[in-house]
């Protein structure tokens, strides 16, 4: 086998396409008997491919003429060209896009951009044959020269070059053999890898219509906490791991990094670990089963860099600097809360309450129940909204002692001036945290008149992200009763339109409970512990919640499990919550017989394991690129979705559509009987699913 040589690569396999060369021996394929040679290399294009670009030429010793070996050419198909002094119809030098008057071969699909694939070559005296992914996609018989002998000691070299500059790409592992039928091991074996976010665990970001996120940041006392996911993978999607992953804050325009201000001590972007923040370029998070979720703030502001617009760039370290391996988010704004105070309008964003207010708001500011709260739902009537006035250090709505005096049940509005900003202000986000044991109100049945909740925070919940809803809730759920929690919760799923949220309202008690008391008996008041340790209380509760006796958690289902929490061999407190607040809603939708049948039935087995969105996907291919048919199924549980998302616990369904690809849907089992024998029936209310006409039962084992 002859050794590729590379002017520009490192050690780690990887090329850059300008600098590759590989020498190629001839007279291997001119032996007779079959001989010939192939060349085989993983293959990465950059947006700027575009056809009529030339990947690799083909040149001879002491000659500068550059022949097209492999290219694009029409539809961004790959062309492979004839080799000179070895076939007939090898390209003149004259021969130019589109080649059409040049004999070549062409493969059947569209060249894929910014995405890994795989090239094979072989190359005999008579025939070449092009492979892509492993798979034979275009062959042709080819003449062979008979020229005399020539004298020259490299007749037989040919040497194939990346372009000129012209494009940009990367190749991995290029290999030359003399051995043909290789092509499909040499495939399989050693695949490049690709860092990416995953955009469907994003929280804390609001997208504009023009596709730029808004992310409050600045001060501390201002600066929300928003979450992003990575995802480092190999060429046929199976997870990647012992690397890690590093976060910056860069400019959109340039990519140049932000630096920090002269007048900030802070560093631009800052991580949240174990509870301290840190500076994001300092603290890089280890990739576990090729995932690392970020928890980030913006310190400095669009506004201070001439309204500059920003991205979070992902980066691999210990590994030399390519495109594939770095990750950009969208382009960002920073923005800082206003503080001008306004009313509270139909039109206004009713994010804009403070979570410590220390008295409440009443419904004839602007929202008015005329029925009970239930879980039923009620109608609800909206009036302009009053201006308030301030007076004697408080802000009171004017005209509230008339609504009073003419309706027994109506509430005043009492406000401190500390909350003046709840009129029409976006509040940090960490004011959350004032919900906690210590604060000056609660739930209590005496405090008649006041709203435990008032509409303003009811709003702020509905608008706030996930990770604000869990700090809210952390602490709301240790100072109220049961019952005005059942309120809060009715009024979320009234006010936002979605009745999943009730849900993960009323299990927050028991969920915090349940939670600290396993940590405890995990960790023996350590703040730490083996995550050997750890898997049998975890199992035990498990079971005992989800009431499932005749299937537990698999070694496959702890390993996804590990990978959710994003622990190595011992685990933390902070680990343990992620892992919990996603299990937890997971076992209590088990606990509902009419899923637990589903869970219990492994013969068909309905309801996968905890597994991966790419191991359902996978699981639906019957090779890397050949999909099942269509109607073919897997149910599993979404692994992004964590207490308290209102999705967190539900179903999702991945199956093969008539179209035949690979779609996801939530499915909703709150009003059908779902037991094993009307899941069928169920599925086919799914638009896409209803028009295949079936829906297959498949039981599929996730190999690891």
């Amino acid at each position: 086998m002859a050794a590729p040589e590379s002017e520009c690569g490192g050690s780690d396999g990887y090329r850059d396409l300008r600098g590759v060369r590989v020498d190629l021996d001839t007279g291997a394929a001119r032996a007779g008997g079959g001989g010939g040679f192939a060349v085989s290399f993983w293959l990465y294009l950059s947006v700027s491919a575009r056809p009529s670009s030339v990947i690799l030429h083909q040149i001879t010793a002491g000659d500068d003429t550059k022949l097209p070996f492999l290219a694009l050419g029409e539809g961004n198909k790959l062309l492979l060209f004839p080799l000179m002094r070895l076939h007939r119809e090898a390209p003149a030098p004259a021969s130019s896009y589109p080649w059409t008057d040049t004999t070549n071969l062409s493969s059947t699909s569209v060249c894929p951009l910014e995405k890994w694939f795989h090239i094979g070559c072989e190359v005999t005296e008579n025939v070449m044959r092009l492979h892509v992914d492993g798979f034979l996609t275009a062959e042709a018989p080819l003449c062979s020269l008979f020229d005399e002998p020539d004298s020259q000691d490299d007749s037989n070299q040919i040497s194939l070059v990346g372009n000129d500059g012209k494009l940009e790409g990367y190749i991995y592992n290029i290999e030359v053999s003399y051995v043909l039928g290789a092509i499909k091991e040499q495939y399989t074996k050693n695949p490049p890898f690709k860092l990416s976010i995953d955009y469907s665990c994003s929280d804390g970001i609001e997208e504009g219509d023009d596709g730029i996120w808004s992310i409050v940041g600045g001060k501390a006392s201002c600066r929300r906490n928003f979450i992003l996911e990575v995802v480092l993978t190999n060429a046929f999607g199976e997870p990647v791991k012992d690397k890690e992953v590093v976060s910056s804050l860069v400019y959109a325009d340039d990519g140049t990094v932000v630096a920090k201000s002269r007048d900030d001590s802070e560093p631009p972007l800052l991580i949240t670990c174990e509870g301290l923040e840190y500076a994001a370029i300092s603290r890089p998070l280890p990739i576990i089963r090729g995932r690392a979720l970020f928890k980030l703030k913006i310190s400095q502001l669009s506004s201070k860099c001439d309204n500059k617009l920003f991205r979070i760039k992902f980066s691999t370290l210990h590994m030399q600097r390519y495109s594939f391996l770095e990750a950009y988010s969208k382009p960002i704004r920073c923005i800082s809360r206003s503080r001008t105070v306004r009313p509270l309008g139909p039109t206004k964003r009713a994010s804009s309450a403070t979570a410590n207010e220390i008295d409440m708001l009443s419904n004839g500011q602007g929202f008015v129940s005329t029925d009970k709260v239930n879980s039923r739902g009620h109608s609800v009537c909206l009036h302009t909204p009053m201006f308030p006035k301030i007076e004697d250090g408080m802000v009171e709505v004017v005209e509230a002692h008339k609504i009073v005096s003419q309706n027994k049940n109506a509430r005043k509005v009492v406000v401190s001036k500390e909350a003046q900003n709840v009129i029409g202000t976006d509040s940090s986000t960490s004011n959350y945290d004032s919900f906690d044991s210590g604060s000056s109100w609660s739930g209590s049945e005496g405090d008649d008149g006041i709203e435990t909740f008032s509409d303003a925070v009811v709003f702020r919940y509905c608008l706030d992200s996930t990770y604000d809803r869990s700090k809210f809730l952390r602490g709301a759920s240790l100072t109220v009763n049961k019952d005005d929690l059942v309120k809060l919760a009715d009024r979320v799923s009234l006010y936002s339109g979605c009745s999943h949220h009730r849900n993960q309202i009323l299990m927050s008690k028991r969920l915090l409970r349940e939670g600290a008391d396993t940590w405890n008996m995990i960790s023996k008041n350590n703040e730490r512990a083996l995550w050997s340790s750890a898997i049998p209380e975890i199992i035990t509760k498990f079971t005992n919640i989800a009431h499932s006796v005749r299937r537990g958690l698999s070694e496959q289902d702890l390993e996804v499990l590990r990978g959710i929490a994003g622990c190595g061999e011992d685990i933390g407190r902070d680990e343990f919550d992620r892992l919990w607040c996603w299990l937890y809603p997971v076992a209590v939708s088990l606990s509902r017989e009419r899923i637990k049948k589903l869970w219990d039935c492994t013969a068909p087995r309905w309801i996968e394991g905890l597994i991966t969105t790419e191991e359902a996907e996978s699981a639906l291919r019957s090779s890397r690129e050949l999909l099942k048919e269509a109607g073919t199924f897997v149910l599993r549980f979404p692994i992004t979705r964590s207490w308290p998302h209102p999705d967190a616990g539900s179903l999702v369904v991945t199956y093969i559509g008539s179209d035949s690809s690979i779609h996801h849907r939530l499915l909703s089992l709150d009003s059908s009987d779902a037991s094993a024998e009307k899941l069928q029936d169920l599925l086919l209310q799914e638009p896409e699913l209803s028009q295949l006409g079936r829906v297959d039962r498949v039981s599929i084992t996730i190999r690891r």
